[in-house]
């Protein structure tokens, strides 16, 4: 009997490590970040948004992963960490959250070639990481971090490089396999056709924060504002409470819609329930991948876009004082 039993366990012992692990495993510590949460969403937008509790320096975050997914970790201060995983991975994070572009991420091949990356240019400006950036690129078009890359230093930035960012675009459509997320990411460059001055505003039709249709043909006073906007960033709060007194002074003459890239639409909710005076507020949590960022080519945080009663742009992306000058000048102006 006891040899029947012996040999029992034995056969689910290899059983059990015969199987294959049908999810995807992301553990790791931070040091300097002992308590709080993580973001982290698909990068191709194939994943929604979830969050990633760290608790004493420490996380563990696993979830079911049928296809290969490059996923996107974003911190409180919207510093963002690219990892790629695949069905039965088990990758590991060690890094110190005041220098994220040391962290050590590793369990397999694709993760630690781009570490090796990361810390082989952790020296440089950021200009000279863009021209390594678009270098990698070119060197590994088919990477799974090619498409995020792309996005993150040629197009979500202050100073966009539209010409280079379709450069690489092509190269990386020529070499993936799967390109139904670059599909997606490509079309955004459609909403790029518009953001430039004297080109007319998209139409689209978007639900506010609390669940209110907003149009494109709404944004009909003589001076209308599409601001970007996020509760991390100060500048671009700064711009919006300048916006909502600039809305005061003018009244109808001037109507605001903004875009909050927050992930917790319920706060930017229970916020614009008992804020009067905030603009009409589009939040969907999805953050970067928010479809009216998309449709308006707005791409960084603060943006922005001007716009007649017509929907002619006037301009686009200034900085605060530059956007509250723009609203002065088109508002005061005598007929």
């Amino acid at each position: 009997m006891k040899h029947l039993l012996a040999a029992l366990l034995t056969l689910l012992l290899l059983a059990a490590c015969g199987e294959e692990r049908q999810t995807f495993l992301l553990e790791g510590t931070f040091k300097g970040f002992n308590q709080g949460e993580l973001y982290i969403y698909g990068a191709d937008g194939n994943r929604e948004m979830d969050t990633i509790a760290v608790v004493k320096g420490r996380f563990h975050y696993e979830i079911p992963l049928e296809d290969s997914t490059t996923f996107v970790l974003v911190f409180p201060n919207f510093t963002e960490l690219p990892v790629f995983g695949t069905k039965g991975d088990e990758i590991t994070i060690e890094a110190d959250a005041s220098h994220l572009r040391e962290a050590k991420v590793t369990g397999n091949r694709e993760n630690e070639e781009f570490t090796k990356f990361r810390k082989s240019n952790i020296d440089q400006t950021p200009p000279e990481f863009a021209l390594s950036v678009a270098n990698f690129i070119k060197d590994n078009p088919a990477s799974p971090f090619a498409t995020y890359l792309l996005r993150r230093y040629f197009v979500q930035t202050p100073a966009p490089n539209y010409p280079r960012a379709i450069e690489l675009a092509q190269a990386i459509l020529k070499n993936h396999r799967d390109t139904t997320g670059l599909d997606k990411f490509l079309r955004r460059f459609e909403g790029l056709r518009y953001l430039r001055d004297g080109g007319r505003l998209p139409a689209f039709t978007v639900t506010d924060v609390l669940g209110r249709p907003v149009k494109s043909s709404d944004l009909d006073a003589k001076c209308n504002v599409i601001s970007v906007w996020s509760s991390e960033n100060y500048e671009s709060q700064s711009m919006e409470r300048q916006l909502q007194s600039k809305r005061q002074r003018y009244g109808g003459d001037l109507k605001l819609l903004s875009i909050c890239l927050d992930a917790d639409v319920r706060n930017i909710r229970r916020k614009a329930s008992s804020d009067t005076l905030m603009a009409t507020t589009v939040c969907d949590g999805k953050m970067w991948e928010t479809h009216l960022l998309e449709l308006t080519g707005l791409s960084h945080v603060p943006d922005n876009i001007v716009t007649d009663s017509q929907g002619k742009i006037i301009a686009h992306s200034l900085n605060p004082y530059e956007l509250m000058q723009k609203i002065e000048s088109i508002l005061e102006k005598k007929e």
